[in-house]
């Protein structure tokens, strides 16, 4: 188990917690963000398991939650989501792309 950016897997290797400006040396996404956070749940309202913090907007982007934690996890690739591909390729059938 790894902590790693969550959009393409660079691990990081240092004992303290990513700063709010701090993004990844590869794919310069910021680190600091719900989608690398052990509270992050997709299913849980405002999709955070701390009932504590307050709602994010966007997943993606740097935030000032003062419950992150980086989460440790096996990188298993980025994923894509199967409903917004499946709708994605029907439209492009459905245009003709």
């Amino acid at each position: 188990m790894t902590r790693h950016c969550h959009r393409c897997g660079w691990n990081w290797t240092f004992r303290d917690l990513p700063g709010r400006s701090e993004t990844c040396p590869q794919c310069r996404a910021d680190l600091r963000v719900c989608l690398n956070c052990q509270h992050y749940a997709h299913n849980y309202a405002n999709q955070c398991r701390d009932s504590r913090a307050e709602p994010v907007g966007d997943k993606e982007a740097a935030n000032f939650c003062e419950y992150f934690d980086f989460v440790r996890r096996t990188w298993s690739g980025a994923k894509g989501n199967d409903r917004e591909d499946a709708a994605r390729s029907a439209l492009k059938s459905l245009l003709g792309d």
